[in-house]
């Protein structure tokens, strides 16, 4: 018998999903770990750009391109985390820019929402 989850509760339990899915797809798709220790190369603290060095973001990038397939769907999505359609672009489509933290935090909670079937507006 399944335990039902608090109202409260779900988009935070869908996050958390979600967050695991794309740790088994890089898990399941790429022979590198989504932790490069030892690469070689120190970073240096510098600000990692989006490629082959961030498989998390890519996973993540790969879902909301499905989700955001419509017209007017990334535009929304601008106005709703407060930057220009233009950066959503470039986050997602193009791929030649990461969002920050909590943008990204942002839409991962924006995704989860869309995919229970609540769209935020």
């Amino acid at each position: 018998m399944a335990n039902p989850i608090h109202p409260k509760l779900e988009i935070p339990t869908q996050i958390a999903e979600l967050i695991i899915s794309s740790a088994a797809v890089i898990a399941k798709n790429s022979t590198k770990a989504a932790f490069r220790l030892g690469s070689g190369k120190a970073s240096g603290g510098r600000t990692l750009r989006p490629g082959k060095e961030t498989p998390l973001w890519n996973a993540l990038r790969a879902e909301l391109k499905t989700e955001l397939k419509g017209y007017g769907k990334q535009v929304n999505l601008a106005r709703l985390l407060g930057v220009p359609r233009q950066s959503i672009h470039a986050f997602i489509t193009r791929g030649d820019r990461m969002p920050d933290a909590e943008r990204t935090l942002q839409l991962i909670a924006w995704l989860a929402a869309v995919r229970s079937g609540s769209h935020p507006a």
